[in-house]
């Protein structure tokens, strides 16, 4: 340890390869992965294992009857509260080629989260392929429906696939962190840009201050923040090194205190760097978003005329900060959202209702089918990581 506080302090840069390698080597750590080929540590296992999606069966039992009643709800009592019983009748005439639209844009949109996830968090790394990608990617999508908390179990679920191949924990944070600075830039972007346009009349459709002023300001708060995390120095571990002389709890917190900024600097500063380097894959993150809300303009064609593209893209945004809830998969608190985001937008209140279910039912479904068959898939992916890693880890 005291040949390291003779190391000369890095400077700052945007290569996050570079950044990635000062903060792995500044502060040795017990809890940093192996690297690709030399297979798990001993007793590593243990403590490292899947995240399960809890196959339980009171699990499944309290999953069903919440998903059946939020169903109920928005499809049965919600139309009746809202004084829209002729709602469903709009079924009879709904259009199933531009449902069938829907679902390839819903396609589209997922194909767009996984070659933005390939981009960012696994372009260097020779055991994760694209077939690897994909069902990391879909995993993840699928936990991320099930389980809610602002998608805190598709995370967790990536990024432990991406340790079993090899990557360490820090560079598995930093670029996570790049990957969802990518994807939800896209998002406040959106809130701000939409919202500043609708309100001052470039985009057709009301403006009420709700629904505009205040999600583009929260959207540019967000982005403030975000991007001010990149202002913290790289060598922000190191400045804290001294409290490590301490007792063991403030040792602990420094750590902590230390790791967390700055990994999530890295992180920032990481996907600044894609950005303006023009990586080609970034796009995904634009597909993921665009196409997404193709297909609730899909749905809305499917039963009538779709609402003015601004209005559109608000509503839909708004909305979907329901995920945040605690509910699985957002059910009932992103329709709820939309339908009265939608309403207060303009849009007819039976419409909204129909379009937004129906899109709903295409989003929420459609990925997570074949991404619950792409778990299944990962287990056996990483299991074949690890014994092609046995041999090596033996000699």
């Amino acid at each position: 340890m005291g040949r390291r506080r003779g190391l000369k302090r890095p400077k700052a840069s945007y290569d996050s390869s570079k950044v990635e390698h000062v903060e792995q080597t500044s502060i040795p750590s017990p809890q940093l992965a192996p690297l690709a080929g030399q297979g798990p540590r001993a007793g590593e296992g243990s403590q490292d294992e899947m995240p399960r999606m809890a196959i339980r069966g009171r699990y499944v039992l309290l999953f069903g009857l919440f998903v059946l009643a939020a169903l109920g709800f928005l499809y049965f009592v919600l139309p009746r509260i809202a004084g829209l019983q002729q709602t469903w009748d709009r079924l009879d005439d709904g259009n199933a080629w531009w449902i069938g639209v829907g679902v390839l844009f819903e396609v589209l949109s997922f194909t767009g989260y996984v070659v933005l996830f390939r981009t960012v968090c696994v372009p260097d790394q020779r055991q994760v392929g694209w077939r690897e990608s994909y069902e990391i990617a879909m995993a993840g999508l699928a936990a991320t429906r099930l389980f809610a908390a602002a998608g805190a179990g598709g995370i967790a679920l990536t990024a432990w696939a991406l340790r079993r191949s090899g990557m360490r924990r820090r560079t598995v944070a930093c670029r996570m962190f790049a990957f969802l600075v990518l994807l939800y830039g896209v998002y406040m972007s959106a809130l701000v840009i939409d919202g500043v346009l609708l309100r001052v009349g470039v985009l057709s459709g009301p403006a009420p201050f709700a629904m505009t002023v205040v999600p583009a300001v929260f959207g540019g708060v967000v982005t403030s923040i975000v991007l001010a995390v990149a202002l913290v120095p790289a060598d922000f571990e190191r400045r804290l090194m001294h409290w490590r002389h301490g007792s063991s709890r403030i040792k602990q917190w420094a750590q902590r205190a230390a790791t967390v900024p700055a990994t999530m600097a890295t992180g920032v500063r990481t996907a600044i760097r894609l950005t303006r380097d023009g990586e080609l894959g970034l796009i995904g993150a634009l597909a993921w978003w665009a196409f997404d809300i193709a297909t609730l303009w899909a749905s809305f064609r499917a039963f009538g005329e779709a609402p003015p593209g601004g209005v559109l893209v608000m509503a839909y945004f708004v909305g979907m900060l329901a995920n945040t809830l605690p509910l699985p998969g957002g059910i009932g608190g992103v329709e709820g959202g939309m339908i009265g985001a939608f309403i207060a937008l303009g849009v007819s209140g039976g419409l909204a209702v129909v379009a937004v279910l129906v899109y709903r039912g295409l989003a929420f479904w459609l990925p997570t089918i074949p991404g619950a068959i792409a778990y299944f898939q990962l287990r056996r992916t990483v299991g074949r990581w690890q014994t092609e890693a046995q041999p090596a880890h033996a000699t």
